[in-house]
This record gives C-alpha cells, sequence and structure tokens, in this order.
C-alpha cells in the first residue's frame, strides 16, 4: 500500500492523497466468462444479477461475462432441460466458460428424510458434472456451492417431522460432502446454507412476522436472501469489501485531505464551506434503491439487521475530522444527502446506505444487469430451444438479434459501472 503524503496545504489541493490495495487476490480476472449453474434457485435470476451488480461496479475495469444457466426443477441428473450431459454441453461447454458454478440439492433430496440411496445418487452425479467439466473444460475454475437452506427457521416445516429431522438436515449433509469432496477434485466451495439459516434465526429474533418472508414459500428465497446468498459467493471469491474511504481533517488552519483510499480527493478549498471534488475507484452496491424497488421492501432492512452485508460488501466512508460542534449539511453534485453532526462526520458516514449520485448510478448498473440476464434466457429458453426442430429463419434472425442484444447488454453493464467524479461540499446548518 503506497500512501502520497501531502507535504503541504496546497500540494494536498492539487494531487489529493489515494492509495489502492492490491485486488489480485480477486477470484475473477478480466476475460473470465463465468456460468452460474443450477436448478431453480440460479434460475430465479437474483443472486446472480447482484453478483454481475458487485463485479461490475467494485471491480469496474475487469472485463468479465455472466450467463445464467440454471433450470428450475434441476437435479445432479438433469430435468426438463434435459439430462445432465444434454445440459452441460448446450448450456455450459457452449461458452466456453473459464469459471462455473454448480448449486444443485433442493430436489436430489426429494424433499424427505435423508436416505443412502438418495445420498449416492447425489455424490455420483455431483462427481460425474465436476468430471465433464474437467474433461470439456481443462482450465475452468469451479466452484461448488453448498445448497441453500430449506427454511425451517421462520415457521412450523411444512415438510413432517421425525424424531427431529428437518429436510434442511438433508441439504446441510449434502454441503458437507461438498466441503469434503472439494479439495479431492481440486475445486472451490462457497456455502449458502449456514449464513442464510444464521440470517433466518437473527431476522426471527427481530421480527418473527416479517422474517417468514425472505423465504416465503420454504425453498425460493426473496430478493433480501439472495443478497445474503450472493455475499458468500463473493466471500468466496474473496471480493472487497470497501468501495472507498476519504478522511479530511477540518482542523484549521491547516484543513487537508488526510487519506483516501480507492479514491482520489481534489480541489479542496474552505471558502465557506468544505468542498472537494472526489473520483472513486469503484461504485456501491444500490442498498437503499434495492430497498424501494419492486420486490425489495422491509425485509432488506431486516436482513441488513441481521448479518453483516454492510461490512463485508458496502463500506464507502467519508470522516470529516476536526469540525467545530453542530449539525452540518452534505451536499453531493448540489443535492442534499443529509445533515450530520461532527461527531458523526467524525465517526464516519457510509455513502454506501444513502441515496447518492453513486447509488443511482449502481441502480442503472443493476437494471442493465437484470436486463441482460433475462434476454440471455428469453432468446435461449422461449426461442432458441423450443423451435430448434421447426428451422424457420425467422427464428434463426430472432436469435441473432437477441444474441447481439445480449452482448450489447453485457458490454453497456460495464460501461455504465465507471465510476464519475464528484463534487462534494460540507456546510454548517444555521
Amino acid at each position: 500500500m503506497n500512501r502520497i503524503k501531502c507535504l503541504s496545504l496546497a500540494l494536498c489541493m492539487i494531487a489529493g492523497v489515494a492509495w489502492a490495495k492490491d485486488d489480485n487476490n480477486f477470484y475473477l480476472k478480466s476475460g473470465d466468462t463465468v456460468v452460474f449453474y443450477g436448478d431453480s434457485i440460479t434460475d430465479q435470476r437474483l443472486y446472480t444479477i447482484i453478483v454481475e451488480t458487485y463485479v461490475a461496479t467494485r471491480y469496474p475495469k475487469l472485463d468479465v461475462s455472466f450467463i445464467d444457466s440454471g433450470w428450475g426443477g434441476d437435479r445432479v441428473s438433469g430435468g426438463e432441460g434435459g439430462s445432465i450431459d444434454t445440459r452441460l454441453k448446450r448450456d455450459v461447454f457452449a461458452y466456453h466458460p473459464s469459471v462455473v458454478t454448480v448449486m444443485l440439492g433442493m430436489n436430489d433430496g426429494g424433499y424427505k428424510a435423508e436416505t443412502e440411496s438418495n445420498d449416492a445418487i447425489y455424490f455420483a452425479g455431483y462427481r460425474h458434472i465436476v468430471d465433464s467439466l474437467h474433461a470439456n473444460l481443462p482450465q475452468v475454475r469451479i466452484t461448488a456451492i453448498q445448497p441453500s437452506p430449506y427454511d425451517d427457521v421462520t415457521r412450523t416445516p411444512s415438510i413432517p417431522v421425525a424424531g427431529g429431522y428437518q429436510y434442511n438436515d438433508v441439504l446441510r449433509s449434502f454441503g458437507k460432502w461438498i466441503a469434503n469432496y472439494a479439495p479431492q477434485a481440486g475445486i472451490d466451495v462457497a456455502d449458502m446454507n449456514t449464513a442464510v439459516v444464521s440470517a433466518l434465526t437473527q431476522a426471527h429474533d427481530i421480527d418473527p412476522v416479517l422474517a417468514k418472508e425472505i423465504i416465503a414459500d420454504h425453498v425460493h428465497p426473496g430478493f433480501a436472501g439472495h443478497m445474503v446468498m450472493a455475499e458468500q459467493l463473493v466471500k468466496a471469491w474473496k471480493g472487497r469489501n470497501v468501495v472507498s474511504s476519504v478522511t479530511i481533517d477540518a482542523s484549521r488552519p491547516a484543513i487537508k485531505v488526510e487519506s483516501a483510499e480507492f479514491a482520489k480527493a481534489t480541489e479542496l478549498s474552505t471558502s465557506g464551506t468544505i468542498a472537494w471534488t472526489e473520483l472513486d475507484d469503484s461504485l456501491p452496491l444500490p442498498y437503499k434503491q434495492w430497498e424501494d424497488m419492486w420486490g425489495g421492501g422491509p425485509t432488506i432492512g431486516l436482513i441488513l439487521k441481521s448479518t453483516d452485508l454492510i461490512s463485508a460488501l458496502n463500506e464507502q466512508q467519508l470522516k470529516v475530522k476536526g469540525l467545530s460542534a453542530g449539525t452540518y449539511s452534505l451536499k453531493i453534485d448540489g443535492e442534499s444527502v443529509g445533515a450530520f453532526n461532527n461527531d458523526q462526520l467524525a465517526a464516519g458516514i457510509n455513502l454506501a446506505l444513502l441515496k447518492t449520485p453513486a447509488t443511482e448510478q449502481a441502480m442503472k448498473v443493476y437494471h442493465l444487469a437484470a436486463s441482460h440476464q433475462e434476454v440471455h434466457v428469453d432468446w435461449w429458453r422461449n426461442v432458441s430451444m423450443p423451435l430448434a426442430d421447426y428451422m424457420l429463419p425467422e427464428a434463426n434472425a430472432a436469435v441473432d438479434a437477441m444474441t447481439a442484444l445480449d452482448k450489447t447488454l453485457a458490454k453497456k453493464v460495464r460501461e455504465v459501472a465507471q465510476p464519475a467524479p464528484h463534487k462534494f461540499e460540507l456546510s454548517p446548518v444555521q
């Protein structure tokens, strides 16, 4: 980590202060293509879109492509979309991915107590998937996902309980097997069960009625549940939690930018208000906008209280030290984002939890990522597959047009995710 130490206020005003930690440990690299493979929980296209949004906003210089190949009802043997070998050939190998995630298990357990025969089928089927991936994609990196939970926490289980058995015990058992198998197979692991169960438990303690909506049907998490799942994949990939961190020392007369991490703070001025221009290396995740959107709602606020989602994924800290006692208005690009007292500003404000120009920009990235994944599914599932046997020229033309749009949207995600400079102003409230 290299700090640019300001020797004078004038130097700070010209150059600002910036340093960046080494991001080389992040799992994804420029040029990667990621295929998400799984059942209906992957097919929901929620944790996959959240992960795509995170990567685009936190690492805007990376050129990474994302494809969701989830199919409702799938098991390790395949499902309505075809046998496992058909699915892998058509929906994974065809994209030549460098990274594949696999989450299966919810349907493999059969929604009944664990049996040796079911276990044997699951273990053999999972091995076949991994062996096939390695055989057809020799350089592929695989992240095996321990399956997300069946919600036995927030309500009475809908599956009969015998001898203390709960259906999530089956999924936990599958997950333990995956964790033991992974080192032998040379694959990575992300646990989407333990953290979600912990979140459900904490949420139930806070608000037992609202907690039921996190996984309303026991199986398919809503957006808030998928936020926790996405977090676990990002953690497994060693994703960075910090968006940026800027500290300004407002002690007069030597007001200065003390530090700037993953950011540049320049053009510091103190004529009436403290003002500066800030260019962050990345964008925050738009938690506030997600809470306000359809499908978001109060469960997001509850899940933020019940997990470490803020500290683990979304820290965009602004600290201003040495202010006189009082309340201060913070504006970004001329728009008020809130009022804070001197103690709050000295302790630090997490801008990622507010509505700011940066979170508004990140929300546009999210919408583009969602559109990109939806267009992909439209041409794959609704045109290309069902009409393949009819050899319709119009269908081929439609697929060509939609795949072109799919690629354009994916490119647009990265373009819109590029950070822009913003003008900050901090002034006392009279």
